[in-house]
């Protein structure tokens, strides 16, 4: 995305991104990072972007106040905060739960600040006003559906969850893995694209690509649809089935 760019977004797909950067032991403020290592799992992937921003939004400067460093994958960067191999890792569930568990700090908390992240960019009218439609159903049922019969239906992880985060992990861990993700803050039910999470997001382009330092959020934003699917009642009566 760059200014120029013809890529409209018409829905808020994902609103925030559950990544924390946790300090080695002894490490819990952004002064004591300064000279350090930051894990990432490699260059170029969403933990670079995510440690860059972070550290950007607690008044470090990537490359000069810290030095990224490529260590793999989750596991092995909470492995490398919990050893001191790093003086701090870029790192999300199960692994931030478990960091928290063995006592190192939270020391920049992305959840906090809005992102915007996946958002669908617009196609034909007819078939973005059914996808958005569709999206919308979607987060109902991954994060709010009840049973009629009984009520409230206790979200609990799949195996699959424990399959891919670890069989060893217990069960409050995938639990709180689990309900950390299915949140409003992560999937908002009304699917308004952000302009606050689009502005972060062209903040950080704009560090590589000068293009996009003229860019405002809302040269890139249509809200025509989503607007029309709320008016019309069909996301209110999503959670009126509750």
């Amino acid at each position: 995305m760059f200014a120029g760019s013809d890529a409209v977004f018409v829905a808020a797909g994902i609103a925030s991104l559950n990544y924390v950067l946790m300090g080695k032991p002894g490490v819990k403020t952004a002064e004591q990072l300064k000279g350090g290592t930051v894990a990432i799992s490699r260059f170029g992937s969403a933990t670079d972007t995510i440690a860059r921003f972070a550290l950007r939004k607690i008044g470090l400067n990537p490359g000069k106040d810290i030095t990224l460093v490529q260590v793999g994958s989750g596991p092995d960067r909470l492995s490398a905060a919990l050893t001191g191999r790093v003086t701090a890792s870029m790192i999300n569930p199960p692994s931030g739960f478990i960091a928290e568990k063995k006592g190192l700090a939270i020391i920049a908390d992305v959840p906090k600040w809005v992102w915007s992240f996946n958002t669908p960019a617009q196609q034909q009218r007819g078939s973005t006003s059914r996808n958005i439609r569709i999206r919308c159903a979607a987060t109902f049922e991954r994060t709010w559906k009840r049973c009629t019969k009984c009520g409230p239906i206790k979200r609990r992880p799949s195996k699959a969850l424990g399959h891919y985060m670890g069989s060893g992990l217990d069960r409050e861990t995938l639990e709180k893995s689990y309900e950390n993700v299915m949140t409003e803050a992560m999937y908002p039910k009304k699917q308004y694209p952000s302009l606050e999470g689009l502005k972060t997001v062209l903040d950080d382009i704009a560090e590589r690509d000068p293009r996009v330092k003229s860019a405002k959020p809302e040269q890139f934003v249509d809200m025509t649809f989503i607007r029309e699917l709320d008016q019309s009642g069909f996301i209110d009566g999503l959670y009126k089935k509750k």
